[in-house]
């Protein structure tokens, strides 16, 4: 059988153990609609209270705070429609040309409808220039939205120096931190974020959940209209069983977020620099930043990326030409060339993803596979 080396992880993560066994019981015995008002429904509207506090007991906020979704996606467009929403006539929005195109989108979207969307550069290195961000606030400002951190290169956001920009203007801060939660610490007594997104499947929980953070007193209103679910704030029968795999997901990343910042870490750095080393003009987007401890970006010069995952699948070797939302889509990056690299530069480059179950032996596979792949494409390249 074909060894799989799983490089993907920020497309998604596996469920682990802990966390599937968390949730089977509410699948099997305790399948009662929270809501209702019998002993059928006491053990899920329970199992939902906990698990609004183990989210906030990692992201240090209060669980009457936490709203529970379908997806970051969703999170992420109730965060800005919910502004939006209850300012209640066109305005002026501020986000970032690297962010996720759950942000994107939505922003897009408003702009056609007459709301006013500023974009902010990066530079090389996918850095935001906090002065540009000062100079593009206005009175009529509704909101900020920055991720804490890249998806496709892994670069990491100052939110606590922008929270303190943004809110010297009193304006609301939502930070997309779907591939942040869970690999690096997150406090929002200190953060400064008014809303923060995250999915339960980038952190070993399933998919089809996810939770918004709306800080008390942040001028926001409910999207959708129903039943009083999520105190209101999001209605529709709860999602039990996804619901408390995300609570014990969160509880199982929390007690990991120490291995992340040195065996991920230290794995990903060996893989970084091994690779470097054996391909020539090759290189990383975002090395001069600060990244995810999971995170490598890395462009192989007059290579294709997509040729390139094509013969890395067929080695058993996982990995990603960037957004696992816009795979298939034929476009580049926007994030890299957002960051200034060639339309060919960016064509050339992959992500490679980490988890807490990426071991050593997986590592030293690919460095093993990777280079001499790389060398055959190039020479095929020459020789035609």
């Amino acid at each position: 059988m074909m060894r799989t080396v799983y490089l993907d992880n920020n497309a998604t993560t596996p469920v682990v153990p802990p966390v599937f066994e968390a949730m089977r019981p509410f699948y099997e015995e305790h399948f009662g609609n929270p809501s209702s008002p019998h002993r059928m429904g006491d053990k899920p509207a329970s199992a939902v209270r906990d698990a609004h506090a183990k989210v906030a007991a990692l992201l240090g906020c209060s669980d009457t705070e936490i709203v529970f979704t379908s997806c970051g996606t969703e999170s992420n467009n109730l965060a800005i429609r919910g502004i939006v929403e209850r300012h209640g006539k066109p305005g002026h929005l501020i986000t970032t040309t690297v962010e996720h195109s759950a942000v994107m989108n939505p922003m897009k979207r408003l702009a056609s409808l007459g709301y006013e969307v500023t974009f902010l550069p990066v530079d090389r290195t996918g850095r935001l220039d906090l002065d540009h961000l000062r100079g593009a606030l206005r009175d009529d400002t509704l909101l900020v939205s920055v991720m804490l951190a890249n998806n496709e290169t892994g670069v990491i956001f100052p939110i606590d120096r922008i929270a303190e920009i943004v809110h010297a203007r009193k304006i609301p801060l939502h930070v997309d931190a779907v591939q942040g939660v869970g690999k690096v610490p997150i406090d929002l007594r200190t953060l400064g974020a008014d809303l923060v997104s995250l999915s339960a499947h980038k952190l070993h929980g399933p998919k089809g959940v996810g939770a918004l953070f709306i800080r008390k007193g942040t001028p926001w209103a409910p999207v959708f209209l129903g039943g009083s679910q999520e105190r209101g704030r999001r209605p529709g029968t709860e999602n039990v069983a996804g619901i408390v795999a995300l609570g014990a997901a969160c509880e199982f990343v929390e007690d990991h977020l120490a291995h992340y910042h040195t065996e991920t870490r230290g794995l990903r750095d060996r893989f970084e620099q091994e690779l470097l080393a054996r391909i020539p003009d090759s290189f990383v987007n975002g090395v001069a930043s600060e990244r995810l401890p999971n995170t490598t970006n890395i462009g192989f010069r007059s290579i294709d990326g997509n040729a390139l995952l094509v013969l890395l699948d067929e080695v058993g070797i996982c990995a990603s030409a960037g957004s696992a939302c816009k795979s298939g889509a034929g476009l580049p990056s926007h994030v890299l060339a957002a960051m200034g690299l060639s339309p060919e530069e960016a064509a050339s480059c992959l992500r490679f993803s980490l988890s807490l179950l990426t071991t050593d032996e997986e590592i030293d596979y690919c460095i093993e596979k990777i280079p001499g792949i790389v060398e055959r494409m190039r020479r095929n390249f020459i020789s035609a």
